[in-house]
């Protein structure tokens, strides 16, 4: 299967005294998020999408609340495991969509800003990710804020891309060395070659 989609949903209430974290983004709001981590609800979704893309479980899977190891952990840990567990199967992100669904703090202006966080914890460009904000109108959820996320995978064909950044650079290296030495015997086999057949008068050289 060289495409996979997962799909991911996370909330939480909002509770006096404890900061706000949305999308890995420091947020100024009167309240934050209850939960047992720091309960970024966008971080949470999108984690559950990427485990759920590759059949690895959910985030309770790995990080169970009951776990005091977790308490008031940062989410960008969850999701460092869940892109670890895509990586392991072979895939790669392709896009990620994600819809909050609370009435304040405003997301809209922050979107941008927002986006750019979640590119970089993903390791993935801006302009695959996407990051829209709605409104709970009617539903009774105004003090609650919930989280959808969706990702599309693509087979890496390749397993060599999959290597790390330092697996990339010794290979970098090591081609180098190799054309250098190529470089060092063409240049040694023409220097002969002057030598048994000149071909022009090194001294008209200016």
């Amino acid at each position: 299967m060289s495409m996979r989609i997962g799909q991911g949903y996370d909330s939480h209430s909002f509770k006096a005294g404890v900061p706000l974290r949305i999308g890995g983004l420091a947020i100024d709001h009167p309240e934050g998020l209850a939960g047992h981590s720091d309960g970024d609800v966008l971080l949470h979704a999108v984690t559950d999408a990427l485990l759920g893309a590759v059949a690895a479980g959910d985030i309770g899977t790995f990080f169970p609340p009951s776990d005091p190891r977790w308490k008031d952990a940062e989410s960008s840990i969850f999701l460092n495991l869940a892109l670890e567990e895509i990586q392991h199967a072979g895939y790669q992100i392709m896009n990620v969509d994600v819809t909050l669904v609370l009435s304040q703090p405003k997301i809209s202006p922050i979107a941008g800003e927002m986006r750019e966080r979640l590119a970089i914890l993903l390791d993935i460009l801006p302009n695959v990710v996407s990051i829209k904000a709605k409104t709970p109108e009617g539903l009774g959820l105004d003090h609650v804020a919930q989280a959808h996320a969706v990702v599309l995978l693509e087979r890496v064909e390749d397993p060599s891309a999959l290597k790390s950044m330092t697996a990339v650079i010794e290979s970098q290296r090591q081609l180098e060395d190799v054309v250098k030495d190529l470089v060092n015997e063409v240049h040694r086999g023409d220097q002969k070659r002057r030598t048994v057949v000149p071909v022009f008068d090194t001294e008209d050289i200016t």
